[in-house]
C-alpha cells in the first residue's frame, strides 16, 4: 500500500511539474508593457518632428532667400537616406553585441556586428527596452531619428556653397564610419569602447551633437568660406521660419531627452523637467549676453540660445537634477555665444550657421558639466561619487569622439573632393543653390 502510495504520487508530480515549468517561464518571459510602448512612439514622432520640420525651417530662415530650398531639400533628402541606410546595415552596426565582451578591447569594441543587418530577426513580436517592454521595432524607429537628425545637423556649417549630389554621398559615407561606430562604442553596453569606459550620455552630447559640430567644423575648413565672406552681408532671410523651427525643435526635445529613458518613468519626467530649465536658462543667457555686448536682444539670438541650451543638457538629461540643470543651461547660452560670435570672428572660419558653435561647444561643455552635476552631492541622480574621475572620465570621451570624427570626416572630404568635387561652381552660388541644384525657387514674388 504504502508502495502504491509512493507511486501514485510520483505519477501526479509528474504530471504536475511540466505545468509549474511552463508557469514559471509565463512569468519570467518579458511582457510588452503598453504605457512605455505609447511613450516611445510618441517620442520617436517628436524626434522626426526636430528634423522635419524643425530643423528644415530653422536652417531655412538663416540663409538667404535665393537658398532656402536647397538646405529643406537637404534635410529631406537625408531623413530619407539615413533611414534606408539604418534598416540596412546602420542598426546593425550601432547596436548589434556579437562579438563584445565587457572589459575586452577587440574590433567589436568599436564596430558591430552583422546580425541585425536588413533588420533580421525583428518581428511585431520582438520586445526591447530596459526590462523588455516595449516592441523592438519602436526602438529601432526611435534610434533611426537620431541617426536621422545628426547629419542633417551638419548641413549648417556647409550651408549655401556644397553640391547636392556630393552631399548626398557624404552624408552615407559619414553616417557608416562615424555615426554608427560612435553610437556603438557610447550607448551598445557591455564591451562598447565608451561605455566600458564609463562615459555618460544619457541622450547624445557626444553621439550627436559633438560629432555633428565637429564634423561640421572639418566641412567648412575643407569647403572653404562663402563667396564674398565675411565683407558682403548674408543676412538671415526669414528670422520667423528659424523661430517657428526653434520652437519646434524645443518641443521636440522632450522626445529626444525624456525618450532616453526609454521608458515612460520617473527617469524620463525629470529628464523633461531638467530639458526646460536648461533650455530657458540658456535662451535668457545668450540674450543678456547678446544685450550687454552689442546693446540689443536679437530674435536670432534667442533661438540660438535656445538650441544651445537643449544641446547641452542632452547628455545629462538622465543624471542630473533641477540646480545642475540651471548651471549647465546658463553656462552654454554664454559660452556658445561668445563661441558663435566672437570666436568665429576671430578664427575667420565660415560656419554658416553657426553647426560647431552651437553643437559642437555646446555638447563638449555639456558633456563635461555631466560629469559634475550628475553627483549626487550636487543634487543629481546619478552614480557619481568621485567628481574629478568622472570628469576625467568624460574628457576622454570628448577627445576620443573629436579626434575620431575629425580624422575620418577631413579623409572622406578630401577623398570625395579628389574624385567628383564637393564645391558648386561661383556663379552656381551666385545664382544661388535652389535654381542651380534643383531648378526651383523658394520664392515667386
Amino acid at each position: 500500500m504504502t508502495l502504491r502510495k509512493f507511486a501514485g504520487l510520483g505519477a501526479l508530480l509528474s504530471l504536475v511539474m511540466p505545468s509549474l515549468a511552463m508557469a514559471a517561464d509565463e512569468v519570467a518571459a518579458p511582457v510588452l508593457n503598453s504605457g512605455d510602448t505609447a511613450w516611445m512612439l510618441t517620442s520617436t514622432a517628436l524626434v522626426l518632428f526636430m528634423t522635419i520640420p524643425g530643423l528644415a525651417l530653422f536652417y531655412g530662415g538663416m540663409v538667404r532667400s535665393k537658398n532656402i530650398l536647397s538646405v529643406m531639400m537637404q534635410c529631406f533628402a537625408i531623413t530619407g537616406l539615413i533611414s534606408i541606410l539604418w534598416v540596412i546595415y546602420g542598426y546593425s552596426i550601432a547596436f548589434d553585441t556579437t562579438g563584445m565582451e565587457q572589459g575586452v578591447v577587440n574590433f567589436n569594441s568599436f564596430f558591430g556586428g552583422m546580425g541585425k543587418a536588413f533588420l533580421a530577426g525583428v518581428t511585431p513580436s520582438s520586445i526591447t527596452g530596459p526590462a523588455a517592454l516595449f516592441p523592438e521595432a519602436v526602438f529601432i524607429t526611435f534610434q533611426m531619428t537620431f541617426a536621422i537628425i545628426t547629419p542633417a545637423l551638419i548641413v549648417g556649417a556647409f550651408a549655401e556653397r556644397m553640391k547636392f549630389s556630393a552631399m548626398l554621398i557624404f552624408m552615407g559615407i559619414w553616417f557608416t564610419l562615424v555615426y554608427a561606430p560612435i553610437a556603438h562604442m557610447v550607448w551598445s553596453g557591455n564591451g562598447g569602447l565608451m561605455w566600458d569606459w564609463g562615459v555618460l550620455d544619457f541622450a547624445g552630447g557626444t553621439v550627436v551633437h559633438i560629432n555633428a559640430g565637429i564634423a561640421g567644423l572639418v566641412a567648412c575648413l575643407v569647403l572653404g568660406k562663402r563667396k564674398g565672406f565675411p565683407t558682403t552681408p548674408m543676412a538671415p532671410h526669414n528670422l520667423g521660419y528659424t523661430l517657428m523651427g526653434a520652437a519646434m525643435l524645443w518641443v521636440g526635445w522632450f522626445g529626444f531627452n525624456a525618450g532616453s529613458a526609454a521608458a515612460a518613468n520617473g527617469t524620463a519626467g525629470m529628464a523633461m523637467l531638467v530639458t526646460q530649465i536648461a533650455t530657458a536658462a540658456a535662451a535668457l543667457g545668450w540674450m543678456f549676453a547678446e544685450w550687454v555686448t552689442h546693446g540689443k536682444p536679437s530674435a536670432l539670438g534667442i533661438a540660438s540660445g535656445v538650441v544651445a541650451g537643449l544641446v547641452a543638457i542632452t547628455p545629462a538629461a538622465g543624471t542630473v537634477g533641477p540646480m545642475g540643470a540651471l548651471v549647465i543651461g546658463l553656462a552654454a547660452g554664454v559660452v556658445c555665444f561668445f563661441c558663435a560670435t566672437t570666436l568665429k570672428r576671430k578664427l575667420g572660419y565660415d560656419d554658416s550657421l553657426d553647426a560647431f558653435g552651437v553643437h559642437g561647444i555646446g555638447g563638449i561643455l555639456g558633456a563635461i558639466l555631466t560629469g559634475v552635476f550628475a553627483a549626487p552631492a550636487l543634487g543629481g541622480f546619478g552614480t557619481v561619487t568621485d567628481i574629478g574621475a568622472q570628469v576625467w572620465i568624460q574628457i576622454k570621451g570628448v577627445g576620443f569622439t573629436v579626434i575620431y570624427t575629425a580624422i575620418v570626416t577631413f579623409i572622406i572630404l578630401k577623398v570625395l573632393d579628389a574624385v567628383m568635387g564637393l564645391r558648386v561652381t561661383e556663379e552656381e552660388e551666385s545664382v544661388g543653390l535652389d535654381l542651380a541644384q534643383h531648378n526651383e525657387r523658394g520664392y515667386n514674388l
